[in-house]
C-alpha cells in the first residue's frame, strides 16, 4: 500500500526505512517451516521475554518485550525460536548497504532502522517515493524481507509515517506545505508522539490534548500552564517543524548501536544480554574502521521517554571486545543496583579516538591483552570470509 502526496518543487526530502518484525522475519525467513505461524523470538525460560513476535503472533495479542509466559498463554501454539543476535547482525549490515547506495548521509537508529537523507539524490535516483520503492524492491530481492518507509520533510514525520502502513508499505507526507503538513498530522492521536509516554499521557489528556490537532491549537501560556516547557519542542513537532539534520556516523565521530524494546522491559538480565550484542556489533565496526576508544557510554531511556547516560574512561584507548563490555556492562550494573526501573531503549556509544591499536599504555600490562586481540582478529576473520553467524560470544557461566 501507498499513500502519497504531490508537490511540484524540490523538497528536503527524509526517509525512515524500518524493516518489519526484523527478528522473527528472519527466522521464517531462514527455516521456512514457520513461514505463516506465529513465532515469538525470545527465551524459553521463566523470566523470559519477547525479542520480537511476528505479524501473526500479533494477531493473537502478542508483542515485543512482553513476558514469554504471557505471550505463550495468549497464543499456546506460537514457535519459539531462539535469538541468533549474529545472523541479524549480519542482515542489518546488507541492509545498510542498500540504503547507502541511495544517499551518503545515512543514521543508523538500531539494527533494523535508519534515517536517509535523499535530498541531493533526486537527479540519480528519483524522488523520495522512487527511492523508497528502489529499497523496498532491492531489500526483498537481496534479504527476502519487508521494509516499510516513511518519507517526510524532517526525522519526526518520516519516522511517523513508516508505521503508517506496515507492514511493506511506503507513505508520503507532505513535503513543502506547512498547514498541509499541520493538517495531515492534525488527526493522529497524541500517544504516538515521540517522547510521550505512559506517565506523561495523562497529563495530555487532562489538558484535553487527544490529537496533534489538539497540541496544534492550543495557545502557548495554555501549553507551559498546563504542561511545562518542555512541552514547547512537542508542540512544534505536532507542527511537523523538526530541525534536527541527518546524523552520519562520520558527523558523530563515534560508534553507536541501540535498540527499542516495544515496551518496558524489567528483566537486567535481557537487557545485559542485549547490551552484550550491541557492544559486540560496535566494536567490530571499530576494528573494521581501524579504530580505537577510551570512552564508553551506555544510554538508558524509560517508558516516560526520560534519557539518561553513563560513561567511563578507560586508562588506555581500546579496540578489544571484552575490555568494551566490560566497561558496558559495569556501568549498567552499578547503574542498575542503585536505581533500576524498567527500561524502554539500551544503546552504546564508543567514542572514536586514533587509528591503530592501543596506543597509550596503562600504567600495568594486560596480560590477556593479545590473547584478546588474537580472538578478535580471528572471530573477524571467520566472519569476513563465512559471514556472520559462524562465531558467537558466549556468555560467561554464573
Amino acid at each position: 500500500m501507498e499513500v502519497r502526496c504531490c508537490t511540484m518543487a524540490v523538497p528536503t526530502t527524509i526517509l525512515h526505512a524500518d524493516l518489519d518484525a526484523f527478528f522473527a522475519s528472519v527466522e521464517q525467513l531462514d527455516h521456512p517451516e514457520m513461514r505463516g505461524k506465529p513465532v515469538l523470538v525470545g527465551g524459553r525460560s521463566g523470566r523470559s521475554v519477547v525479542a520480537t513476535a511476528s505479524y501473526e503472533a500479533r494477531r493473537f495479542g502478542c508483542r515485543s518485550a512482553m513476558p514469554m509466559m504471557r505471550a505463550l498463554a495468549l497464543c499456546p501454539h506460537a514457535v519459539v525460536a531462539t535469538p541468533r543476535f549474529d545472523r541479524y547482525s549480519e542482515l542489518s549490515d546488507r541492509f545498510m548497504e542498500i540504503l547507502g547506495r541511495y544517499s551518503p548521509l545515512l543514521e543508523a537508529l538500531s539494527v533494523d532502522e535508519a534515517f536517509l537523507d535523499v535530498t541531493g539524490s533526486r537527479l540519480l535516483h528519483g524522488d523520495g517515493v522512487t527511492i523508497a520503492r528502489a529499497i523496498r524492491a532491492a531489500t526483498r530481492a537481496e534479504l527476502g524481507l519487508t521494509v516499510s518507509v516513511g518519507v517526510g520533510p524532517n526525522k519526526f514525520v518520516a519516522k511517523l509515517a513508516s508505521d503508517m502502513n506496515k507492514p511493506d508499505g511506503i507513505t508520503e507526507a507532505p513535503l513543502l506545505d506547512s498547514q498541509l503538513l499541520a493538517s495531515w498530522l492534525a488527526p493522529i492521536g497524541i500517544e504516538r508522539m515521540w517522547g510521550i509516554g505512559p506517565k506523561s499521557l495523562p497529563r495530555f489528556h487532562a489538558a484535553n490534548v487527544f490529537t496533534f490537532g489538539d497540541l496544534q491549537r492550543m495557545p502557548e501560556h495554555d501549553v507551559l500552564k498546563h504542561l511545562g516547557s518542555h512541552a514547547l519542542e512537542t508542540q512544534m513537532r505536532a507542527r511537523g517543524i523538526d530541525k534536527r539534520a541527518v546524523e552520519t556516523e562520520h558527523d558523530r565521530k563515534g560508534i553507536g548501536h541501540e535498540t527499542t524494546f516495544a515496551e518496558d522491559v524489567l528483566d537486567p538480565e535481557c537487557i545485559l544480554e542485549t547490551l552484550q550484542y550491541l557492544v559486540e556489533s560496535a566494536a567490530r565496526r571499530l576494528r573494521n574502521a581501524a579504530g580505537t576508544t577510551r570512552r564508553i557510554t551506555i544510554k538508558i531511556r524509560f517508558g516516560d521517554f526520560e534519557t539518561i547516560t553513563r560513561s567511563t574512561t578507560l586508562d588506555a584507548d581500546t579496540d578489544r571486545t571484552l575490555v568494551i563490555l566490560a566497561a558496558a556492562k559495569d556501568l549498567f550494573t552499578r547503574w542498575a543496583a542503585r536505581e533500576f526501573v524498567a527500561v524502554r531503549l539500551i544503546g552504546v556509544r564508543l567514542e572514536c579516538t586514533a587509528p591503530g591499536d592501543e596506543t597509550s599504555a596503562s600504567l600495568f600490562a594486560d596480560p590477556h591483552a593479545e590473547r584478546d586481540r588474537t580472538v578478535d582478529r580471528v572471530a573477524d576473520a571467520i566472519e569476513r570470509k563465512f559471514g556472520k553467524g559462524m562465531i558467537g560470544r558466549g556468555r560467561p557461566p554464573k
